[in-house]
């Protein structure tokens, strides 16, 4: 089976700065990776030379086998890639249920002939795209603030609406940069829940930095470990949990006493 996602070498450089050194890993389709560090582990640079909002001096990003390295950020998101961010970056001015139609649209296309004429198709495709959106509105407990505009949201309800966005857009490929930072633990726990039921379903491979533990040791199929730029473990979750080099490097004892 071909992976989903494989990074061979890759390397990121600013100027004479090496964030990023000879990163390897492969992730198979359907699978939830964990990508844990301390900061500036390069955790977040490798997401972004995936996505290709950095350069890449060194290595390659192949996307289903097919290599995506060089190419332009909205054509590798076009081949299927999607992200989120740490700080959300949402339409300000729209309401959550626009925000989420406008990942809907990301799979969901209108020819421009009926749109222009708004012709049966389109007003079907527009039926269906409104249901998809309610639809994962409803999964993250998001249809009371539907009409919500976007600028209003309370940060924890704003990154909710930004995982509901990302996974409404159907990517074979979501990169999530903390997803559950500033959210309670009850809100985490629910977010997380309704982000992997979707990821099940659409069979949408998951990337996920999370700096909570307990969160991402009950998530993750399988944790790659970054820090001063390079891999220094991989394993499932109990393996990582036990590794002593992990734990000296960012985990610690008192954090494994604590995650169970």
């Amino acid at each position: 089976m071909t992976d989903r996602l494989t990074v061979e070498r890759l390397s990121v450089r600013f100027g004479g700065l090496i964030a990023v050194r000879d990163v390897s890993l492969r992730v198979a389709p359907g699978e939830i990776r964990g990508l844990i560090g301390p900061n500036g582990a390069g955790k977040t640079t490798l997401i972004n030379a995936i996505t290709g909002t950095v350069p890449i001096a060194g290595g390659r990003v192949l996307l289903d086998g097919l290599s995506v390295s060089g190419l332009p950020a909205h054509a590798i998101s076009r081949r299927g890639i999607g992200r989120t961010f740490q700080h959300v970056e949402p339409f300000a001015e729209l309401s959550v249920l626009d925000n989420v139609l406008v990942g809907v649209g990301r799979h969901s296309h209108v020819p421009l002939a009926h749109a222009a004429f708004a012709t049966p198709l389109a007003h079907r495709r527009e039926d269906q795209a409104a249901r998809e959106a309610l639809a994962v509105l409803e999964r993250f407990d998001l249809l009371a603030y539907r009409h919500t505009v976007a600028a209003e949201l309370p940060f924890a309800v704003l990154k909710r609406m930004d995982l509901a966005r990302a996974l409404a857009a159907r990517p074979a490929l979501l990169l999530m940069d903390e997803p559950t930072s500033g959210m309670s633990e009850s809100e985490a726990d629910r977010a997380i829940a309704a982000a992997c039921a979707i990821a099940e379903s659409e069979k949408i491979t998951l990337l996920v930095i999370e700096h909570n533990m307990r969160v991402m040791m009950a998530l993750a199929h399988t944790v790659t470990v970054m820090q001063n730029g390079g891999v220094i473990a991989e394993g499932k979750p109990s393996e990582i949990q036990r590794n002593r080099t992990v734990i000296d490097a960012y985990l610690g004892d008192e954090a494994i006493d604590a995650i169970g």
